[in-house]
């Protein structure tokens, strides 16, 4: 069983998509005219339990595969916000003035994330796996890239000489290969889960445990590897995001494009929308935003970057509800403070003493440490179909 999700806020009437105040950026091309709209002010959104369904993932795709259907959280409308007191138990507080500079362009944030953004495509020589097209973002100057889990699988397997997989990160619109990367993290409870969906079509989760971060160590053709990687400044803290609050997505969909496309002239797409739903998987906490049924809403898009106005990234894209068209879907991201968090419960270091030191020496700890046993769930489900 997957876990329990349970809505902290959620949208009260029917809104359709085309009613939705959001502008999609066709890559290569900028846009004239950003479109967004004005944030509500609420401070505080009570939580309420609600009965969860597994979530159709949002990436790898292998391009000819159909969606699998899957129904989608019943929401539950909260209660009022809170104003001028301290929050009940069971609400969560935004933060007020979070940042000293004023919100940034969407046009500026939207050439940042472009130029954090990656495509993961991996490829494979073996029947029991095809090829997979997901997407990440950098985070850190050294080449730090943040990810779902259910993505870097795959990188983790390109590790083992016992599997026949290639995993390039590519960089760009058309997305062209550039550099290879290790595995840094990732969770092992995620895998202890999940390993048995390797081999799906299109696997179901909900989020939980649905991050990873990849390490570039090297450039394709012989090149040598900038001195520092363009990156997304990322955000963890609790209340930053809230509902009605205006993000960029941004990310590598390729369910629609066909196989060739998505290998050889795959383009990144970025949507400005407003967040319509808050999910937690415990209480009192921002774990999971809904941000509807965007172009982004398929299958390629995990791993891409959800980035506020200030330019800062507050969430990844991990999953989809199920739907035809992406105007039938809800695209959720995960939090960068339930990530933080999530790293703390996991390691007992969070994100920034993760990041803290030599890099290089800890993504060598984990392949030495904890690779082997997640690797090995991974080989033992292949040899097994």
């Amino acid at each position: 069983m997957y876990a329990r999700i349970q809505p902290l806020f959620t949208i009260i009437g029917i809104m359709g998509v085309f009613g939705l105040a959001l502008l999609l950026f066709t890559a290569p091309a900028a846009p004239e005219v950003i479109v967004s709209t004005d944030s509500a002010a609420t401070s505080s959104s009570q939580v309420a339990s609600a009965v969860a369904a597994d979530v159709a993932s949002t990436s790898p795709v292998a391009p000819d595969s159909p969606a699998v259907a899957s129904p989608a959280p019943t929401a539950v409308v909260s209660s009022a916000p809170a104003t001028e007191h301290e929050p009940a138990t069971g609400e969560v507080r935004r933060i007020e003035n979070p940042y000293s500079t004023p919100p940034q362009s969407f046009d500026l944030t939207n050439q940042q994330a472009r130029d954090a953004l990656v495509n993961i495509l991996c490829t494979s020589g073996a029947d029991s796996l095809r090829p997979i097209s997901g997407s990440g973002v950098i985070i850190d100057p050294r080449g730090i890239i943040l990810t779902n889990a259910h993505v870097a699988q795959y990188v983790l397997l390109s590790q083992s000489s016992a599997v026949r997989l290639t995993c390039d990160i590519r960089y760009g619109s058309p997305a062209r290969a550039l550099w290879s990367a290790e595995m840094l993290f990732m969770p092992t409870a995620w895998l202890e889960e999940h390993a048995k969906d390797i081999t799906l079509e299109r696997p179901t989760g909900t989020g939980e445990h649905d991050y990873a971060l990849l390490r570039i160590t090297g450039a394709r053709n012989g090149a040598l590897l900038p001195a520092s990687f363009p990156f997304v400044p990322y955000d963890t803290r609790e209340g930053i995001t809230f509902e009605d609050d205006s993000v960029l997505a941004a990310s590598y969909p390729a369910e629609f494009v066909g196989g060739i496309t998505s290998r050889f002239d795959l383009y990144a797409v970025s949507s400005v929308t407003e967040i319509k739903n808050l999910l937690t998987f415990a209480e009192n906490t921002i774990d999971l935003v809904s941000l509807g049924g965007i172009i982004g809403a398929q299958s390629g898009s995990s791993g891409g970057a959800v980035v506020n106005e200030w330019g800062r990234l507050v969430g990844i894209i991990t999953t989809t509800s199920d739907g035809k068209t992406t105007q039938e879907r809800d695209l959720r991201a995960v939090t960068l403070s339930y990530i933080d968090r999530d790293i703390k419960t996991q390691t007992g270091s969070d994100l920034a003493s993760l990041f803290a030191g030599d890099v290089a020496a800890k993504a060598a700890e984990f392949r030495s440490n904890t690779a082997p046993h997640l690797m090995r769930l991974l080989i033992d489900e292949l040899i097994a179909r």
